[in-house]
């Protein structure tokens, strides 16, 4: 059972569900609010809390017909033990080190490890979490069912997404031969051609597809994305204000695969959603005829003259026809919970960037 935090002065800054031994950060400390930090670790304290009270994150999985599908999941299923267990650790911005066998050079860290304390922490699960609003700038304006939350992917995700699916095959590689063309991998210019590879990209989506739909059991959580919904685009929270959804690895592969599929039947070009089908292809072609993955090879050989900060970003407009549900209208988490969550005055270790424009918007008073 989680117990608040308490010192001579009363209760101490936390996070439902991170007290200290249960989390490599110590939030009674300043130094764990920081901007990337806050919108890591906020996620798993809402999860934890929403356990509390019973409530299931809303689970978007792929189905036999290769769309998303909309499920509960317990929040035991996605950090791999209950969440209040003094047993559960959670390690962020940490590697995942089931995965190391199949990496070559530099391992990689995603957002978040869980880890089971009384099994000499060995690892559990790994998620990308992303802290998202509700609504975005292309949907503020639309009635709010049709309200959306820009996702932004790093390189990381598509990388632990190749390690997760190729993690899945470690003991029969060549099952994934039966899908993918080996002589296509084999000829490197294929892949640095811009002409020849954008005639590729279907068809590996396609293959890929195969390979997702003769595994469909094998789908799990992936990326954490809670949303946190404002009146409007002001900074002012709504009431219902906070739920929780949860992106199986197989699910995700929609955002871009769809995506790279609508650009090319407009334009011949390697957006960044085709790259990052490149990319994922690439990297489980690798897996399979050497066992291992050089995602940064793969990476900055194959970026087509563009940045590679990030992977891709998919605004509102076209994530909610995946999202769209009851939870996401109206979250079930009401903003005054948040005191229930961000505990013994944590709020004001926070240093959010600040934007006067925002400032303006959430101030009409202002201007009456």
């Amino acid at each position: 059972m989680i117990r608040t935090q308490t010192s001579l002065f009363g209760v101490e800054p936390g996070l439902f569900g991170l007290e200290r031994g249960r989390s490599n950060r110590d939030f009674s400390k300043e130094e764990s609010w920081g901007k990337n930090k806050f919108n890591n670790a906020f996620p798993v304290s809402l999860s934890c809390y929403m356990a509390s009270k019973g409530l299931k994150p809303v689970y978007l999985i792929l189905d036999t017909n290769a769309q998303i599908k909309h499920e509960k999941i317990d929040v035991s299923s996605i950090f791999g033990l209950n969440p209040l267990s003094s047993e559960l650790f959670f390690s962020f911005e940490t590697d995942f080190t089931p995965y190391r066998t199949i990496v070559t050079g530099k391992f990689p860290r995603t957002d978040l490890v869980t880890l089971n304390k009384s099994a000499k922490n060995s690892c559990l699960h790994s998620l990308e979490v992303k802290l998202t609003a509700l609504p975005d700038n292309s949907t503020y304006k639309l009635p709010e069912t049709q309200y959306g939350c820009e996702i932004v992917v790093r390189p990381t995700t598509i990388v632990y997404l190749a390690l997760g699916i190729a993690y899945k095959f470690k003991d029969s590689p060549e099952v994934l031969l039966n899908y993918l063309d080996p002589n296509f991998v084999r000829r490197a210019s294929a892949w640095w051609d811009v002409e020849n590879v954008i005639g590729y990209i279907l068809d590996l989506t396609s293959d890929i597809d195969l390979i997702l739909m003769s595994a469909l059991s094998l789908q799990e959580p992936f990326v954490l994305q809670p949303v946190w919904k404002t009146n409007g685009r002001t900074a002012k929270l709504h009431e219902n204000c906070l739920d929780v959804f949860v992106w199986s690895d197989f699910a995700f592969t929609r955002l871009f695969f769809n995506a790279a599929r609508d650009a090319l039947s407009k334009k011949q070009e390697i957006d960044r959603y085709a790259r990052s089908v490149i990319w994922l292809s690439r990297m489980l072609l690798d897996f399979a005829l050497e066992g291992r993955i050089p995602h940064a090879d793969i990476i900055k050989t194959l970026a087509y003259n563009a940045q590679t900060d990030k992977a891709f970003a998919l605004n509102g407009a076209n994530t909610n026809q995946y999202m769209a549900c009851s939870e996401l209208t109206s979250p079930r988490i009401k903003k005054d919970e948040i005191r229930n969550i961000v505990l013994g005055g944590g709020q004001n270790f926070l240093s959010p960037e600040r934007r006067f424009d925002a400032a303006i918007l959430s101030n009409p008073e202002l201007f009456s």
